[in-house]
């Protein structure tokens, strides 16, 4: 399970740091014409300071776990951007674009995967 967790960790972490990024430089009509159009009911500053926040989870996958310092963190992020998925995916949906919705939900998985191995491997620590 250890290999799986890490390619999905690793998935994730590529997803959610190309995301940021495009949120934290992009403009609104940018963003819109790349695909996120998610983004179109909520002001900029919000979209930017959930950026920052997929930025930061992203390290927080990796760096606790690799670090064996504060691990519990890792499963906490995972969880952290499963939450901005949920999100996602209401805002796709209100906005009527199951296709969108579909990929929220496959990220979502994802989400839920790594936190549950994550938070399953800290139970063995003990």
């Amino acid at each position: 399970m250890t290999f799986a967790t890490w390619v999905v960790t690793g998935l994730l972490a590529a997803v959610f740091t190309v995301s940021g990024v495009a949120k934290s430089t992009m403009s609104r009509d940018r963003l819109i014409a790349s695909g996120q159009t998610g983004i179109a009911p909520f002001p900029l500053p919000l979209v930017r300071g959930v950026a920052i926040c997929e930025l930061l989870a992203v390290a927080g996958l990796f760096a606790p776990w690799l670090t064996d310092t504060a691990r519990y963190l890792t499963p906490l992020a995972a969880v952290g951007l499963g939450v901005v998925m949920v999100g996602a995916a209401i805002s796709h949906a209100s906005l009527r674009e199951p296709g969108s919705v579909a990929v929220n939900l496959l990220i979502l998985s994802g989400c839920v995967f790594v936190a549950a191995t994550r938070f399953a491997a800290l139970g063995q620590l003990s």
